[in-house]
């Protein structure tokens, strides 16, 4: 048992940031159900939570593939948006505010209620605020483990992808070298030229314009440095 756990410890910890994120997805297709019921049959109100959790789905695993484009975070954001808002309504019409367990949370929550500002008295304020906290959470929890998801980049880098990529970087080092020397030469040519043309003898005036001075000399242009430096590479390779 130790040893099946030890070869496949990468898909257990993907499985683990799965879970949630798929938990979460099942209990907002209910909750969805009740917000879309408001503009909808009963029949497509769970047909539209279901393609909503579909979509939602869809994202994460292009996410995870790396799918390069807005259009992938623009779904879910859109599908995390709806997430939020079923749960959240949900959750406040299952509120029962003559139950016992609603007055002993307004009692619980009476000192956060009051930094807020809000009347004790007020029903509806303290449920809207359980609501936002028992509906919105759950998103979050998803999105949270999308991250960790799309951030874990499971089983190490084998010997050969390695291998090719300090082969990679000792080209990028070599081109870098090369790019150096010829900036140096260039260098070293302009301050030759320079040495060539001798000190300044002779200054022209302009007659026609008061005491200006015009004086030519040889204009020496330093080879511009291209971007990337060696520490970035080095940096890089080394994540």
């Amino acid at each position: 048992m130790t040893r099946w756990f030890s070869n496949n410890q990468h898909l257990i910890i993907k499985l683990a940031f799965l879970i949630p994120i798929i938990s979460v997805a099942a209990i907002s297709i209910s909750h969805v159900v009740s917000w879309y019921d408001l503009a909808n049959p009963m029949s497509w109100a769970v047909y539209l939570s279901i393609a909503v959790e579909i979509a939602a789905m869809s994202a994460i695993a292009a996410a995870s593939v790396k799918v390069k484009g807005f259009s992938v975070w623009f779904v879910f954001i859109i599908v995390t948006f709806i997430q939020f808002v079923g749960n959240i309504y949900f959750s406040y019409t299952e509120i029962n505010e003559a139950s016992k367990f609603f007055k002993q949370w307004v009692e619980l929550t009476q000192p956060v209620i009051d930094a807020m500002g809000i009347d004790v008295e007020d029903v509806i304020a303290q449920k809207r605020f359980l609501a936002l906290l028992e509906g919105g959470l759950l998103p979050l929890i998803s999105l949270t483990c999308l991250h960790f998801f799309i951030q874990y980049e499971g089983k190490p880098k084998s010997i050969e992808e390695l291998v090719e990529e300090i082969e990679d970087l000792k080209e990028e080092v070599k081109e870098e070298v090369e790019e150096l020397k010829e900036e140096v030469e260039e260098i070293n040519e302009a301050l030759e030229t320079i040495e060539e043309s001798g000190p300044v003898t002779e200054i022209s005036v302009n007659s026609e314009k008061p005491a200006v001075a015009q004086t030519t000399f040889s204009n020496v242009s330093k080879p511009v440095r291209k971007p990337g430096s060696l520490s970035d590479k080095m940096k890089r390779f080394s994540k």
